[in-house]
């Protein structure tokens, strides 16, 4: 079973508007820092793959230590980035169906916040009904 450091939703113009710690992964005192550093490398790789490729799951764009990051890409250009701390038993090829899987439903979810049209375009997701589902879909999922 993989265990998850983070998950984060970035919106079109960069903006963290969603971030979690799920998972069964020790917690590091550096952890928010390093957590920006990943966020801002994985950044970078995705502005340049959107350009040359037409796929949404990028998986294992960007390595860092014990550290591999996904990212599902909307057509929207919402980024859900996952970043997984360790994969034990299953290569990152197979966790690529389960995570893929779990990143759609949690974009139908957040779809419902973003259309609605009480929602401040780039503000932050504070809802706590999107944090429990999206918690308990990683606990299915990975």
């Amino acid at each position: 079973m993989a265990a998850t450091a983070c998950f984060i939703i970035v919106s079109r113009n960069d903006i963290p508007i969603y971030e979690a710690e799920v998972g069964s992964a020790t917690k590091r005192e550096d952890a928010a820092q390093l957590h920006q550093f990943i966020l801002h490398a994985a950044l970078d790789i995705v502005q340049d793959l959107a350009w040359t490729t037409s796929a949404m799951f990028l998986k294992a764009i960007d390595r860092f230590n014990d550290l591999v990051v996904s990212v599902y890409v909307t057509a929207g250009h919402i980024l859900y980035i996952c970043e997984l701390s360790s994969i034990s038993g299953d290569s990152v090829d197979d966790y690529g169906g389960r995570g893929a899987g779990g990143l759609m439903i949690v974009n139908s979810g957040s779809c419902m916040i973003l259309l609605n049209p009480l929602y401040l375009p780039g503000s932050r997701i504070a809802s706590s009904h999107f944090d429990t589902k999206v918690r308990a879909l990683a606990r299915k999922y990975l």
